[in-house]
């Protein structure tokens, strides 16, 4: 997040209707929500993630214990647990 001076890029009537709410402090203003990328879209964390919690899924299908996934995977028993009993295929 950069710093920009408001003077420098609003309208001075937009600052004057601001100015009545807050004045001499630093003020967020964030994207439209419809802007956001969730989680990991752009990194490809999200991918990998979906991607081992498949093959987790898959073990577990094919009979490998929660125990052993957890070991496995290197995750608490109770996380495997959310993956393998979750709704997603």
């Amino acid at each position: 997040m950069k710093y920009r001076n408001a003077s420098k890029v609003l309208p001075k009537e937009l600052i004057i209707e601001i100015q009545k709410y807050i004045q001499g402090e630093t003020l967020y203003i964030p994207k439209p929500e419809i802007e956001y990328e969730k989680w990991g879209i752009l990194s490809g964390g999200r991918k990998m993630i979906d991607q081992r919690n498949a093959a987790i899924r898959s073990d577990f299908r094919n009979g490998r214990s929660i125990d052993q996934l957890a070991k496995e995977y290197f995750l608490a028993t109770e996380t495997i647990k959310k993956i393998v009993y979750s709704h997603k295929s």
